[in-house]
């Protein structure tokens, strides 16, 4: 073992700029270090991430990237080969900086409608798996979701199945392949080109073949991606396919939470309210949840079907406080559905206006 305690490097002592420059980002690493866990100490408790959360939304996360990342590289390196790039082709597939620790430490992931939404469908799926499964009354009964696959209507018919296929790719694996961002198109577009600037950056020098390549490679991701095919749009789709009726829509809803197809539950609320998929997600996701139980009394659901739901969202989220529920719950069914309509009025306005009126607000205008 040697007493020299200088780092020799090529045989020669690294020089005392360079340490003097390493202690100070040393320095700065701490201090940032230090930051972030004094920010996340003062954090209030409800708006902190379980482990089990953050677990979920890393692998969405890693999953997302690494499916697009994949999807333009392929194309990329088949549009460089057909155009006789042989080196450009082996630099594009050298093992480098994952595109992912790129896009991570760049602070674009940061991007606040990007991670709503991921935190919102990892919330989502959570609440779903661990909703409690009721029996039916009758065992030889199918569910909700698969006797409308069966309906003789060939649109309800339809929009069950394409629900059910939805499902099924929602559950593939990134390993497995045929694994989709199911993002909005505008989170999806994003996604695309910071994943393009990332291969590309991994590349050195000015090149145009390459730029080229990978710009194709990312229109041709932007225009085989279909929006309509995410699991949230199909089931909307069915939701206003059948068109519950007020006294249809209390028994699909309870039913749909007792199927655990949280998705399902969401999309008929929101049909039934009128308002976009997310803002009903929103309210379905918050744990006080006073906003959904005005929205279940705006569509007239009574005193049976907001307990059973109540009870149904305060086993699956521990966030939920069930006692407190039961002790509201008169409260809640004691509220005109008028009166409950014209407090949640402000919903239905249009979104943009919506989040304009929000982001003036977190502003601290007045």
């Amino acid at each position: 073992m040697s007493d020299n305690p200088v780092d020799m490097r090529d045989g020669s002592a690294v020089g005392a700029r360079e340490l003097l420059a390493r202690a100070a980002a040393a320095e700065l690493r701490a201090y940032r270090g230090l930051m972030v866990a004094v920010e996340d100490f003062f954090l209030p408790e409800e708006a902190r991430l379980d482990e089990h959360s953050r677990a979920g939304l890393a692998a969405l996360l890693r999953g997302l990237v690494e499916t697009v990342e994949g999807e333009i590289r392929e194309h990329a390196v088949r549009l460089l080969t057909g155009r006789g790039e042989a080196e450009l082709v082996g630099a594009l597939i050298e093992p480098g900086t994952a595109v992912l620790a790129r896009l991570w430490s760049s602070g674009l992931l940061r991007d606040g409608d990007l991670m709503a939404e991921l935190i919102a469908r990892v919330r989502q799926e959570m609440l779903g798996t661990a909703l409690p499964m009721s029996a039916p009354d009758d065992p030889e009964r199918p569910s909700l979701i698969n006797r409308f696959v069966q309906h003789p209507d060939r649109v309800v018919a339809a929009s069950a199945m394409a629900v059910l296929i939805a499902e099924s790719r929602r559950r593939t694996s990134p390993e497995v392949g045929q694994f989709q961002t199911e993002l909005p198109a505008e989170l999806h577009h994003k996604l695309v080109w910071w994943t393009a600037a990332a291969l590309r950056e991994g590349v050195e020098g000015i090149n145009e073949a390459l730029d080229r390549a990978l710009c194709d490679a990312a229109q041709r991701s932007l225009a085989a991606y279909d929006e309509g095919d995410r699991l949230e749009a199909a089931a909307m789709r069915f939701a206003a396919a059948i068109d519950a009726q007020p006294g249809e829509l209390s028994g699909m809803l309870v039913e749909s939470l007792g199927d655990r197809r949280v998705v399902l539950f969401i999309a008929l609320l929101a049909h039934a309210m009128g308002v976009p998929y997310a803002l009903a997600r929103d309210l379905v996701l918050d744990p006080a949840a006073e906003r959904l139980w005005l929205a279940l009394r705006a569509l007239e659901i009574g005193r049976e079907g907001v307990a059973q739901i109540g009870y149904a969202l305060s086993e699956a989220d521990p966030r939920r406080d069930l006692e407190k529920f039961a002790d509201t719950l008169d409260t809640i069914a004691a509220i005109a559905p008028a009166e409950a309509r014209n407090a949640l009025a402000p919903l239905r306005l249009d979104p943009d206006y919506r989040a304009a009126r929000i982001a003036l607000q977190r502003g601290g205008a007045k």
